[in-house]
């Protein structure tokens, strides 16, 4: 019987993927370990890893949760982990994303398949409409800029996640991740234009031509309770490209604090 090894990173995703599966194998990336148990491995010896993947049987590999680009110690690569340098290098020049699809390339190499969590567990990406609350038409503005926005920022490979108020971007989330982001809203939201206009949204999507398989975004209660500390509206993500965790959590959060959630059609 083909078995699954889950990839798990840190926060809520790799607990709820892996009680999902029937007995998968867990592993995390060394530095990376999630609270919970995993084997670990090192990117320097990529193929010896996979290799042993295949010996044990699996044919299907989920990445779940989040990591961060690992420090490589030279004097650890196996020689034929090694000849994959040149190519990775080639890749990171043109971002994370790039780099990851050239490492998701040497697992299928491995005629090891890449499921996604949408796969594993699809409630977990709402479709189309509102969990909670009413965007009024300011918030339905600033959720189709910072999705504009987003869309223009793609190339660059910086983030997932932006804060627009009153039409104007007031942050941008990048490499310190979603909750420094929202902090830094929170402290220069009295740069909007109008105290007593729209509050603004937290928009979440994926970057143009990311690999859906793997990284997509992911909300939970924290991120509620987050954009509600910022002072925000409500959170709005595209439709369908989004991970939610503990829905009925997060929608009692929201609910609570008098924002909306709003899975956000293209």
């Amino acid at each position: 019987m083909t078995r699954t090894a889950v990839i798990a990173g840190q926060g809520a995703l790799a607990p709820a993927v892996i009680a999902a599966l029937d007995d998968p194998l867990v592993y995390a990336l060394d530095g990376f370990a999630p609270n919970l148990p995993a084997i670990p491995f090192r990117l320097e010896r990529l193929i010896p890893f996979l290799d042993d993947l295949v010996e044990k049987g699996v044919g299907r590999v989920v990445f779940a949760g989040a990591i961060r680009r690992p420090r490589l110690d030279p004097e650890l690569f196996d020689p034929r982990t090694a000849q994959l340098v040149p190519r990775i290098l080639t890749a990171m020049q043109s971002g994370d994303d790039a780099a990851l699809r050239e490492v998701l390339k040497v697992f299928q190499e491995h005629d090891l398949t890449i499921a996604s969590v949408e796969e594993i567990i699809p409630d977990l990406i709402p479709a189309e409409g509102v969990l909670t609350g009413q965007p009024e038409d300011a918030d339905r503005r600033d959720a189709a800029k910072g999705a504009s926005i987003l869309q223009g920022l793609g190339a660059f490979d910086i983030g997932q996640g932006i804060v627009v108020a009153q039409g104007l971007c007031l942050a941008i989330e990048t490499l310190p991740g979603t909750r420094a982001m929202l902090e830094f809203a929170a402290a220069h939201g009295g740069l909007k234009p109008n105290p007593n206009g729209a509050r603004g949204v937290f928009y979440k999507a994926p970057k143009p031509g990311q690999d859906r398989r793997v990284d997509l975004p992911t909300l939970g209660p924290d991120s509620v309770t987050q954009a509600a500390e910022a002072g925000l509206a409500g959170i709005a993500w595209q439709a369908g490209g989004v991970i939610l965790l503990e829905r009925d959590e997060a929608v009692r959060r929201a609910e609570a604090a008098g924002m909306f959630l709003w899975a956000r059609g293209e």
